[in-house]
């Protein structure tokens, strides 16, 4: 069960604190590493044979697949994938730089040229679960950017085949080409290239302990966006939001990992209790009921502050925050955003610390938007020369 704590007895700097296993995974990758670039696509059959019980013929995906995995996902699916991109298309399109040259005195000429990246990598998790959503966020500000070639690896079942979602989702952000292959082994193939996969200029997209070494050993030979940790959600709530809703938020992040923290700041004490009671009767119902269980009684917390205020000074630290308030708290945590929920809920976020985000639908119209910090924007994929 999660605990429910006072705000005088937490350290901001251990909101976040989670209980983690000791493990060292640097030289497995390393020989992974080193496999891959040696005997190229023969170690990825391999590998995917080994850890994903997949026995294959090719590594790319045709066709057919992605017609036969749109024709599997439900059309409100479709329709929701396509009203999410065109927001993440709107959003990364302002923040695209432009070349200029300054020439204001005879004989000085001085500027920047924007240059795109050639070709750039997206891992995407298929392994334990399904996000669709990171296939749109990462690569659409790639396309945005100008990126010649977008190429996704991920993770194929037993049966050889990729979650129909997944490759829903790269048809509707345009990928060029997707391979079946997740893991240190696929970022290997994105680094160094194979006989199927080409070598990529940068590599982004989360992923698992191995994922994770095996982007920081092979950052130097390619470009990276960053080491992905494990995920995290603040959640800034007052007693007129519906618990149901802020127990499913606490969730959607939790159960991607063990080592999820789930957070949730309240200045109420009856309503900390009712999100508590709304988990135990919701992480049974999850697939992946398990991590839920582990993520929320080993790192979750709900803070009960006498002032939500109290909220911005821990609110900079997590990977994303989501404000659920009937009133406005003020512009030092977050500019709020009217949704026309059912229940009178305003939700909006902002990245306090780095100024950067990602405003996209999570698939549940009335709850609102989330704010990622860290996903690769548009300027990630561009290279200027001065």
């Amino acid at each position: 069960m999660i605990r429910i704590l006072k705000y005088s007895d937490v350290d901001a700097n251990e909101v976040f604190a989670r209980v983690e296993p000791k493990m060292d995974v640097s030289g497995i990758v390393s020989d992974i590493l080193a496999s891959v670039k040696r005997d190229g696509d023969a170690a990825l059959f391999a590998y995917t044979e080994k850890f994903d019980k997949a026995v294959l013929k090719t590594l790319l995906v045709s066709k057919e697949e992605i017609d036969e995995a749109l024709s599997l996902v439900e059309p409100r699916f479709l329709d929701i994938l396509h009203r999410a991109a065109a927001n993440i298309r709107a959003f990364h399109e302002k923040q695209v730089r432009t070349s200029f040259i300054i020439n204001n005195e005879p004989g000085i000429v001085i500027g920047q040229k924007i240059i795109p990246v050639d070709k750039a990598g997206l891992y995407v998790p298929g392994g334990t679960a399904a996000y669709p959503s990171t296939v749109l966020m990462d690569a659409i500000p790639a396309k945005i950017a100008g990126v010649r070639e977008v190429v996704m690896v991920t993770p194929p079942g037993k049966d050889g085949k990729v979650n129909p979602a997944i490759l829903a989702a790269a048809s509707v952000a345009g990928i060029d080409k997707i391979f079946k292959v997740g893991g240190a082994q696929a970022i290997a193939a994105l680094a160094f290239g194979t006989e199927s996969i080409p070598k990529v200029d940068k590599i982004v997209g989360p992923g698992n302990a191995f994922v994770a070494e095996a982007k920081k050993q092979v950052y130097g030979q390619v470009s990276i966006d960053m080491i992905a940790g494990p995920s995290e959600i603040l959640i800034v709530a007052d007693g007129k939001t519906n618990p149901r809703h802020a127990a499913a938020d606490l969730l959607s992040q939790a159960e991607h990992d063990k080592l999820a923290s789930a957070v949730l700041v309240t200045d109420c004490m009856d309503f900390a209790k009712a999100v508590q009671a709304e988990l135990e009767k919701q992480i049974p119902l999850l697939d992946r009921a398990e991590i839920a269980r582990a993520s929320i009684d080993n790192n979750g917390k709900i803070i009960v502050a006498d002032d939500l205020k109290n909220a911005i000074e821990i609110d900079n630290n997590g990977e994303r925050l989501v404000v659920e308030v009937a009133q406005h708290i003020g512009d030092d945590i977050v500019r709020c955003i009217a949704m026309g929920s059912t229940d009178g809920l305003v939700r909006g976020t902002k990245a306090v610390d780095t100024g950067k985000s990602i405003t996209v639908p999570v698939g549940k119209e009335t709850l609102g938007y989330d704010a990622w910090t860290g996903w690769p924007e548009a300027p990630a994929f561009e290279r200027s020369s001065n």
